[in-house]
């Protein structure tokens, strides 16, 4: 199975809980009505990939940043980044036709995750952005979520098991677009004053 790290140990998640449409300005930038409950879908441990690609069996890639957790005694123990990686063309004919979105979502190679910390109960907020070639395309805050992430842990408890290692994606704020081959992705976390930098990671993106 793939791995990730939290504080140098190496994690085996069961699944990745994915939350969509947990930020307005997301929804409004896709033409999305806002849920009436919290969306939820799963992608399987064979989708994580440390390889950043443009394309996967000829479907255009797109990226969307995301604050992500991963469980640890039923509770949430680490903190990163993580890029879900979305064959958009394909999601929008999937829900077009009312059907699920796991083939444009949960391929193999469609989640990248940087390194894991530790929480501390300190830890109450975050901030996080993605740079490209040097440039901020992405700017998260848990402050702007719909829902915030014990809120998302409660909820997927109420019908599904987590284990050891599993992570929660919480969603991702405006600002997706088209992964293009030769550019530089960088993320970034910070503390909720967005003073203290907790963590980066870079991926450069391969030719697929």
């Amino acid at each position: 199975m793939n791995q990730i790290k939290l504080a140098s140990q190496s994690i085996q998640p069961s699944k990745i809980v994915c939350v969509g449409r947990n930020y307005s300005a997301h929804i409004a930038e896709l033409n999305n009505e806002h849920p009436e409950q919290m969306v939820i879908f799963n992608k399987p441990n064979s989708a994580i990939t440390n390889t950043l690609l443009s394309s996967h069996n000829g479907d255009t890639l797109h990226y969307e940043t995301e604050l992500c957790f991963v469980i640890k005694n039923k509770q949430l123990a680490g903190v990163g980044i993580g890029l879900d990686l979305t064959k958009r063309a394909l999601q929008s004919s999937l829900k077009e036709k009312g059907l699920p979105w796991e083939r444009a979502k949960a391929f193999d190679g469609s989640v990248l995750f940087s390194d894991f910390i530790e929480l501390t109960p300190e830890m109450t907020s975050f901030i996080f952005e993605l740079h490209i070639d040097g440039k901020t395309i992405q700017h998260g805050d848990t402050q702007l979520m719909l829902h915030q992430p014990a809120q998302i842990l409660a909820e997927v408890n109420e019908f599904m098991g987590l284990e050891e290692g599993d992570i929660i994606m919480t969603g991702t704020p405006a600002g997706v677009g088209m992964v293009n081959a030769g550019r530089e992705f960088k993320v970034a976390l910070y503390s909720d004053s967005g003073q203290q930098c907790l963590l980066e990671h870079h991926w450069s993106v391969n030719q697929s």
